[in-house]
């Protein structure tokens, strides 16, 4: 069977059995690069769909977005018929996803025997809260959930005086998801080479454990420990964008050769040469009284004198962009990156994809589909015949096109 669109993904098949955010973001890079996937829905539909703002109430702004490229298929999964006609879809499918506690999808009898008897090459993933093996498995998970579970909230609020915060993004969500991709990515690999489908386990709460950790274990990552679990330039209060004498910047000043060229295009001030400047290990030791020392000095300046100074100097610095700004930055404009279509549900603006494949590059899909808008066809496709799919809906156990 072949892709929806191009890209390296074309010829593929997902079934997504996945709704909110986590699952739909990882079939959504699936379906920017080529893949066919089948967004499976209940009766009800992905809650996503209903989000304001929208022209069109069961299809709202992050749903267009988040499953674009995607085709509908209503099934009544509590229905021993909707059951079946999943499982059959399986036989021809390549991956199967779902973002359903483990308790949940067994209760549907859809667990990765029932998929793998249908289709022993299917390659099986779960993208839930929490991993099945520990005692956390039945919790409810979302991403808000996450972020306090796993050390994000905690350290948020090293930089926020103390109070706990949330990030002003739902992080979990969309590593999780992206963790995800590379997951199901690899599994199909493995099956290219052997032949043989296996089950994928992603859960959100190890996802982000590990997220952090990459540079919180620090000293932790020794045993005996030979420090805290933190970074300490990264939950620094110091840390922050810093002032300039009109506004402010985001600034980067990292690496040995960084210093020297700031302290040179400042001047060389005497208080260069204190020796907790000296190098990356005595700048670590001592973030807080370096990083204030550097914010005292770049009140000084404009921003835009700062900003000349930088790019000579070849030190990373950006002015502080709001999410309004990128819609007209002059970089992701000559890039392409906003797609704007004229499409059945407006005029809208996608983001574009973000990678860049030179002999199969991937292309953005429709908006996010009605709902239960291909059943019909995509049955057919199973190998259902017309009084079989008219049956179905009859029963309820799926929705067509124009079903009340």
């Amino acid at each position: 069977m072949s892709g929806r669109g191009q890209g390296p993904l074309a010829g593929i098949r997902i079934l997504d059995l996945t709704s909110v955010l986590m699952g739909p973001y990882a079939t959504q890079v699936f379906a920017d690069l080529g893949a066919d996937v089948i967004k499976i829905e209940g009766p009800g539909g992905d809650t996503t769909r209903f989000l304001p703002p929208g022209n069109d109430p069961a299809r709202g702004g992050m749903f267009l977005n988040v499953n674009r490229g995607k085709r509908s298929l209503v099934l009544d999964l509590k229905q021993p018929a909707g059951r079946d006609a999943l499982l059959k879809l399986a036989e021809g499918a390549d991956v199967f996803v779902h973002s359903m506690r483990a308790q949940a999808i067994d209760r549907l009898g859809l667990d990765y025997a029932a998929l793998k008897a249908a289709n022993p090459r299917i390659v099986y993933a779960n993208l839930y809260g929490f991993a099945r093996s520990g005692p956390y498995r039945d919790y409810p998970a979302y991403d808000d959930i996450v972020q306090a579970a796993s050390g994000i909230v905690d350290l948020q609020a090293r930089l926020s005086g103390g109070e706990p915060t949330y990030l002003a993004t739902v992080v979990a969500d969309k590593v999780a998801g992206l963790t995800g991709v590379y997951a199901i990515i690899a599994a199909l690999f493995a099956r290219e080479r052997t032949g043989v489908g296996q089950e994928v386990e992603v859960p959100m709460f190890e996802t982000l454990v590990s997220f952090a950790a990459t540079e919180h274990l620090c000293g932790s990552l020794f045993v005996p420990p030979l420090g805290p679990p933190e970074y300490p330039r990264a939950t620094s209060a110091s840390r922050r964008p810093y002032k300039t004498s009109d506004g402010h910047i985001g600034v980067m000043i990292y690496n040995d050769k960084h210093w020297r060229a700031f302290f040179h295009a400042i001047g060389d001030p005497e208080w260069s040469t204190d020796p907790m400047f000296q190098s990356m290990r005595s700048r670590t030791e001592n973030i807080g009284a370096v990083l204030a020392k550097v914010a005292e000095v770049l009140e000084q300046r404009s921003t835009a004198e700062w900003l000349a100074l930088f790019r000579d100097a070849e030190i990373p610095a950006m002015a502080i962009a709001s999410l309004t700004d990128l819609l007209d930055d002059p970089h992701l404009v000559e890039t392409g990156f906003w797609q704007v279509r004229e499409t059945e549900a407006g005029t809208l603006r996608y983001p574009g994809i973000p990678t860049r494949f030179s002999e199969t590059p991937g292309e953005i899909g429709d908006p996010g589909p009605a709902l239960g808008a291909d059943s019909e066809t995509i049955l057919t496709e199973a190998g259902l015949d017309a009084a079989a799919i008219a049956a179905l809906a009859a029963s309820g156990a799926v929705r067509l096109p124009d079903t009340p």
